[in-house]
């Protein structure tokens, strides 16, 4: 059964169909919509910095379709290249933290709404992102598969954009406050959940078992030592 996430996505892919056709046809090159999506997303960075909270979240949510495209197009074109995905990955980092950097730019300066506990929680978050993602990165460099975790990146974009579009600074800026907790916060569980999982698969079974088998022969041998002491005879005088 599919997850209403997986739903979602089926559906955005079927809607930009279309675009991914006409960029096909026109033989459009991959890493061309990659840097176009980035400068869109830094677009709405500065924005979000300036205070106008719902534009910013409409922008990123139909600029996101980039991320979706350049993808699309490099497999159907055959142009998938191995410096490719590495430039994706790299402006993707580039877009996470311009992203973030903005709304710490907004608490840090917007006077209705300055909150230093808001800006080092932006902080957090830029760093658990970044950690999110590097330890992905040197779990495939080690030939792991680390895609595990709450939060993956389509994700963070769409909570980034799609609540701030609709609600803006509504309820007081609640909203956006609820949000950037909510990234800082699952940024920070996903990259512990990576490490264990790299952690897990890096450790061979036989050195686990053979603590676990430590673990119950110690637990073990104590209270049977204690019995022989007890059932001992007494030396006699």
């Amino acid at each position: 059964m599919k997850s209403p996430w997986d739903s979602i996505k089926v559906g955005y892919l079927r809607l930009i169909e279309p675009v991914a056709d006409y960029l096909v046809r026109h033989r459009v090159n991959p890493n061309v919509i990659t840097t176009i999506g980035t400068l869109c997303t830094i677009a709405a960075a500065v924005i979000y910095a300036f205070g106008h909270i719902s534009i910013a979240g409409w922008v990123l949510g139909l600029t996101a379709l980039f991320d979706v495209l350049d993808g699309t197009v490099a497999r159907r074109t055959g142009r998938e290249t191995k410096f490719g995905a590495f430039y994706d990955s790299s402006l993707d980092r580039v877009s996470d933290g311009m992203i973030l950097g903005g709304l710490t730019v907004f608490y840090a300066t917007n006077t209705p709404r300055h909150s230093v506990a808001m800006v080092i929680i932006c902080l957090l978050a830029i760093i658990g992102t970044f950690l999110t993602s590097y330890t992905r990165a040197r779990a495939d460099a080690l030939g792991i598969d680390a895609r595990v975790g709450m939060l993956q990146r389509p994700e963070r974009v769409v909570l980034l954009s799609a609540p701030q579009a609709f609600f803006g600074l509504a309820f007081h800026g609640l909203v956006l406050a609820a949000i950037v907790i909510l990234l800082a916060v699952t940024s920070w569980i996903t990259a512990v959940q990576r490490i264990a999982f790299v952690h897990a698969a890096t450790t061979p079974r036989a050195d686990r078992r053979e603590k676990s088998v430590d673990l119950s022969s110690q637990s073990t041998a104590s209270p049977d030592g204690a019995r022989a002491a007890v059932h001992a005879p007494s030396p006699r005088p």
